[in-house]
């Protein structure tokens, strides 16, 4: 089920943020003003799987990085070049990841996926069917046309999560992104992607 109005796909800005809900969970906005939100947002930047494969531009290692990360997050859904979304249980509303819709392009109708999940919720398929909602969420209300979801070489995980959403593996960049807690060392990627006219993946069952 998708809460938000529907897009026109010919203009430049997506419509408000919108919740989405489905396989037990919901998605949600973050909201960078909320003790809670920046709680988990540090919790998941400081995660030693999530520093093993990534390594942002600046680190998010206090409450007042991680408020500046997200206000940025925030800032990027106003304008319409990012979502972020907040994953949470349906139910208790407990928070278990993000997932989001980044560096959107509205002209060529392409932008790339990103996703983590707190240890807590590991192991139950959230990543999954978190990213099956905020891709379908994309292409029907969006108009995207194209989602690329790039890892690191090795990430088996994200690897075995892409292919399962129906996003096949097209080709390995060289030296594509910052190696693990460096920003002068280079780290292969693995690059996948779906396209609005791929078949629906079958997903295993939900939360």
């Amino acid at each position: 089920m998708f809460n938000g109005p529907m897009n026109d796909l010919h203009e430049s800005r997506p419509a408000p943020f919108p919740e989405l809900e489905g396989r037990g969970l919901r998605l949600r906005p973050w909201d960078a003003a909320a003790a809670a939100d920046l709680d988990a947002w540090l919790r998941g930047y400081a995660d030693p799987e999530f520093q093993r494969w990534n390594t942002p531009l600046k680190p998010v290692d206090d409450l007042d990085a991680a408020r500046e990360s997200l206000a940025a997050r925030v800032k990027a859904g106003e304008d319409g070049t990012g979502f972020s979304f907040r994953v949470t249980d349906a139910d208790s509303g407990t928070t278990l990841g993000h997932v989001g819709v980044n560096d959107i392009d509205h002209v060529v109708r392409v932008a790339r996926v990103g996703y983590w999940t707190l240890p807590e919720a590991r192991g139950r398929h959230v990543a999954t069917h978190a990213l099956a909602l905020a891709v379908r969420w994309a292409f029907e209300e969006l108009g995207l046309h194209r989602v690329e979801l790039g890892h690191a070489l090795g990430h088996d995980a994200s690897c075995r999560i892409a292919e399962r959403c129906g996003f096949p593996y097209e080709g390995t960049l060289r030296g594509a992104m910052f190696e693990a807690g460096r920003q002068d060392e280079f780290r292969d990627v693995h690059l996948h992607a779906r396209l609005a006219t791929d078949p629906e993946p079958a997903l295993p069952a939900g939360l």
